[in-house]
């Protein structure tokens, strides 16, 4: 999977921008990505809902998160750069968990964002204060009940990927697993939604 190169632009209030690339005057929170943009740049408008949201959410700073379905891994070195603790990035793409690991590594957070290859079920035991998953509808029905457990109580799940058609199922999954929400971002195509583990 390749991607066209882009150039720097700005999600409030961050600026996303390809490696070797100079920052740009003015500069929001530097989020380096390798210059194909494959898995995610942030242009569309899921990820980008994703920021604006993170970037709101006094609960990051501190926190232990898990990008699930994290492609480049743009939404794990956000939460780190707004103070998350650590991230655990997983994809089930061998190339896209690569390219998280290389674009940690280019944030100088490959201490702090742990790229892995596999299922969320390869991550036994684990317990997250904030949970991001910008991932297909029917992946979020079929996960729920594992995300939700791996959620630790009060924390907070941050939803996308999903299309205006499926927003009251996934509504009504996470509802009856105990969640309730807090924000809902209807976009263009999509909707994001930001519950919390009750």
């Amino acid at each position: 999977m390749t991607g066209r190169i882009f150039t720097p632009f700005a999600i409030d209030p961050f600026t996303i921008l390809p490696e070797d690339s100079p920052l740009p005057e003015p500069c929001g929170i530097p989020i380096v990505l390798g210059r194909n943009g494959a898995f995610g740049s942030g242009e569309h408008e899921t990820t980008a809902s994703c920021l604006e949201i993170l970037a709101r959410l006094p609960e990051v700073r501190g926190a232990r998160g898990l990008d699930l379905g994290s492609g480049t891994g743009i939404l794990a070195i956000a939460a780190v750069r707004l103070g998350a603790d650590e991230v655990v990035a997983v994809d089930i793409e061998w190339p896209a968990a690569v390219s998280c690991a290389a674009n940690a590594r280019l944030n100088g957070m490959e201490d702090r964002v742990l790229s892995v290859c596999g299922e969320l079920a390869s991550l036994r035991g684990g317990q997250f204060d904030i949970l991001l998953a910008n991932i297909y509808a029917d992946i979020h029905l079929a996960l729920a009940d594992q995300m939700v457990d791996m959620t630790r109580p009060g924390g907070l799940l941050l939803l996308s990927g999903i299309p205006l058609q499926d927003k009251f199922d996934i509504q009504n999954r996470f509802a009856r697993l105990g969640c309730t929400q807090l924000d809902m971002r209807i976009l263009e195509d999509y909707v994001t939604l930001l519950v919390r583990k009750d």
